[in-house]
């Protein structure tokens, strides 16, 4: 038992982690451009975004399956029940959650922002970097409430997964499963060791919240 918590833990940690990151690879630049320009299309991706944070994560999970299964159009790749298919389903849900949490801390700043930047003719690779130092803890914020989201999720991972001992099974599943095996001590065990994870994320996410608003 011992060594199959371990298993799942780390299969857990592995996938959440590689979705957050490809999430927040393509969320930090969307998020820049949503927040420093202003026009047709800014204004119609930013509430967008805001919209698909709320987007039920089994919707998720359908459109993958049906890509993946197959019959799919990305059938061919046999990745259906497996991690990638994983990743995949929580970069779709991570995604806009980065997202909508970066452009909002930089449109307050955009217009001073800017000015200063133009008067000290700064190039636009230095405008870029010195935007990203300026909001760090907003980015962290974001990514850290985005891994969050990812590690909790278990409709998609469960449809697209397919909960599969030692190599698609994650805590959720896990849980999910021993609950209705009645094997409540491993349920919860795997219950405590999410909470534990989820407070250190809050806590984490709070505090560069916190950062980010006093910069």
């Amino acid at each position: 038992m011992k060594r199959e918590i371990i298993h799942i833990v780390l299969l857990t940690l592995r996938i959440s982690s590689l979705s957050t990151l490809i999430s927040a690879v393509v969320a930090l630049p969307l998020g820049l451009a949503l927040g420093l320009f202003e026009n047709k299309i800014t204004r119609f991706f930013r509430p967008l975004f805001t919209a698909l944070t709320g987007l039920p994560p089994v919707i998720a999970g359908v459109v993958v399956f049906m890509l993946f299964s197959n019959n799919g159009i990305m059938g061919g790749l046999k990745w259906l029940y497996s991690a990638k298919v994983i990743i995949i389903a929580q970069v779709l849900i991570v995604l806009p959650i980065i997202t909508s949490q970066i452009y909002p801390a930089v449109e307050p700043i955009r217009e001073s922002y800017l000015l200063n930047c133009y008067g000290l003719r700064m190039k636009k690779s230095q405008i870029i970097l010195q935007l990203l130092k300026e909001v760090s803890f907003s980015v962290l914020a974001a990514t850290l409430a985005g891994f969050g989201r990812a590690i909790a999720e278990v409709g998609a991972v469960m449809m697209v997964g397919g909960n599969i001992r030692f190599k698609t099974r994650v805590m959720t599943s896990a849980i999910v499963l021993e609950t209705n095996k009645g094997n409540y001590t491993m349920a919860l065990r795997l219950g405590m060791i999410l909470i534990v994870i989820s407070l250190i994320l809050s806590f984490a996410t709070i505090y560069a919240g916190r950062r980010g608003s006093h910069d």
